[in-house]
């Protein structure tokens, strides 16, 4: 095998290789240097790119993207809010959870939205925590052109909120962005500290938001969309160019026993898909992160719902070969062979920081631990490599305390196991709900 990792004769900064080992030996995606282990998939990414140019534009749009557990969805989620941060754009993400979804009455829509806010990252900030930063950028730039224009800054920050209170729920949204603009200019701390709250959905009751603020609504579970648009324009108006929301962990809706519950989250995509395709969204994007289970299960996934079956049906044309990345669809291909070859390559350049006379082992070695995976679990070494990866890591980590082993030793040695999804090992067996339809029938 023949191929030569990219990236090599390139120092690496041991924070961004802690980062990226530590994190893949524990599980995880890291949350920087994705771009020193990105490994094919180079049609899809574009595809991503395209999307988040239109964003940029003013434009809108809504992607799933699917993959089987471990197959690398969330790293390729990450990926594309690096991009999109490096164009410009706020990005917001979370996974989805029992108590995070789209759609609730017990604050579970709200929940999300809190979790969302407090992962928003712009390109100066993207580890999260930008909220408060962005609406410190938006109060700036009316200082600045008020000044420029000899007008009062209250004058000024009313007019440019005025466009917000055309939306829904956006007169109350311009009315904290005028409060915290007003705690700026007589320093009144907590005056800024309750409006930066109410933007984060923090503010569990009415009285509370009435009390702090002066305004009626909070964001709540019937809001949620309805803010995250608000939110698209404001970012905007702040001097960035739209707002990129990531959610992972689709499958959680998914794993709803409560039909009503998962139509009524199926609902909210809908609205959101709708939205993208009529162009009723602007400088906004999704990307959606989930297994083929939670699209193509007629049951209990996306297709159970007719109305987003009929907006997310692949292309019929596609097929032997023929991939389209232009439809809401994105499935990840799966690595090959080629692919993964490279990628321990490159980890194994990351673990010597980039210095090539570092190497623990030699290329003789990543064929030989390849070979044994293959026999150990077949094809799902490299289909869905999470596990195989963390074993390869472990192997170097034996080799980096103990340099009088033989790489040979521990590779035959190496115990693989397949990775597969905790999540759904339950379902099949799940006791049905009352309301889960036709699921209790008996005759």
């Amino acid at each position: 095998m023949t191929i030569n990792a990219a990236g090599h004769g390139s120092r690496i900064r041991p924070k961004d290789r802690d980062a990226v080992l530590q994190s893949l030996r524990a599980g995880v995606v890291p949350r920087t240097g994705q771009h020193h282990i990105q490994v094919g998939r180079a049609a899809e990414v574009q595809a991503l790119v395209a999307d988040i140019d239109r964003i940029a534009d003013g434009g809108a749009g809504s992607r799933f993207v699917i993959g089987d557990y471990g197959s690398g969805k969330t790293f390729f989620l990450q990926l594309i809010r690096s991009i999109a941060l490096e164009k410009r754009l706020v990005t917001v993400h979370a996974d989805l959870s029992p108590d995070r979804r789209l759609h609730a009455t017990g604050g579970q829509a709200r929940a999300l939205y809190a979790e969302l806010m407090r992962n928003m990252a712009t390109r100066a900030k993207p580890d999260g925590g930008a909220l408060a930063n962005v609406v410190e950028r938006f109060v700036s730039q009316v200082l600045t052109n008020a000044r420029e224009a000899g007008e009062s800054p209250h004058v000024v920050i009313r007019r440019r909120l005025t466009e917000l209170s055309e939306l829904t729920g956006g007169y109350d949204f311009a009315e904290v962005v005028a409060k915290y603009w007003e705690g700026h200019d007589q320093e009144n701390d907590q005056l800024k500290a309750d409006a930066v709250r109410w933007l984060r959905g923090e503010f569990t009751t009415r009285s509370d938001a009435r009390n702090a603020l002066g305004v009626r609504t909070i964001v709540d579970d019937s809001t949620f969309y309805d803010h995250l648009k608000l939110l698209a324009r404001f970012v905007c108006m702040a001097g960035f160019d739209g707002l990129l929301v990531c959610l992972d962990e689709m499958v959680n809706l998914y794993k709803l026993h409560n039909s009503q519950a998962r139509n009524a989250n199926y609902e909210q995509i809908l609205r959101i898909v709708n939205d993208s395709l009529q162009g009723t969204a602007a400088h906004l994007g999704f990307v959606f992160g989930g297994t083929p289970d939670f699209l193509m299960d007629t049951r209990r996934g996306l297709y159970s719902y007719s109305a987003l079956q009929t907006r997310l049906v692949e292309n019929a044309f596609a097929g032997d070969g023929r991939v389209d990345h232009s439809g809401p669809v994105i499935r990840l291909a799966n690595l090959s062979p080629e692919d993964f070859y490279v990628l321990l390559m490159k980890l194994r350049h990351i673990w010597a920081s980039g210095d090539e006379t570092a190497y623990l082992v030699p290329d003789a070695a990543i064929e030989a631990f390849m070979a044994h995976c293959a026999g150990r679990i077949g094809d799902a070494y490299f289909r869905t490599p999470r596990t195989t990866i963390r074993s390869f890591l472990d192997l170097l980590a034996v080799l980096d305390q103990h340099r009088d082993l033989d790489w040979r030793t521990l590779v035959d040695a190496a115990e693989i196991e397949q990775d597969r999804d905790p999540d759904l090992a339950a379902l099949p067996g799940a006791e049905p709900t009352a309301d889960d339809d036709l699921a209790s029938f008996r005759l």
